[in-house]
């Protein structure tokens, strides 16, 4: 599948490291360092806009080596660029750790996986067909 895309930041283009990765690492495009702080989030620009198909959304997720080395995550993960939006792609980080971290410029601060949805019509009812789970959630199966 081809996407548009529009690179406005000093790095390379988004793309898969292995032959079966699922997402593409995003790139700081700042002008300066950021130093978050312990429980601080900020918004990181890519420099990156881009322009997808109905049907599909990019969803933006933590990288698990910043996650378990330095406590970086995403606020809102995963967030999700619908294929009606235009604007930059931003990531919001927040620093989950009891240390501060910077953030470079061209550093890989998430990734990208490209998935596929589909639109719901509302089907308005009074009951639902009863299931073996029924209401039960929040650990109710235990441990």
């Amino acid at each position: 599948m081809n996407v548009k895309i529009i690179n406005k930041s000093k790095h390379p283009l988004p793309n898969y490291e292995t032959e079966f990765s699922a997402g593409m690492d995003l790139r700081a495009n700042i002008d300066q360092s950021i130093i978050l702080k312990p429980l601080q989030r900020t918004l990181v620009k890519t420099g990156l806009f881009i322009e997808l198909p109905k049907g599909f959304e990019a969803q933006i997720r933590p990288r698990s080596g910043l996650a378990y080395k330095h406590g970086i995550g995403i606020v809102n993960a995963p967030g999700t660029i619908d294929a009606d939006y235009r604007g930059e792609i931003g990531v919001i980080l927040v620093n989950l750790s009891t240390e501060d971290f910077t953030i470079n410029d061209g550093e890989r601060i998430c990734q990208m996986v490209i998935a596929e949805h589909k639109t719901i019509t509302w089907q308005e009812t009074d009951t639902l067909e009863n299931t073996e789970r029924g209401s039960g959630g929040f650990g109710h199966t235990g441990i």
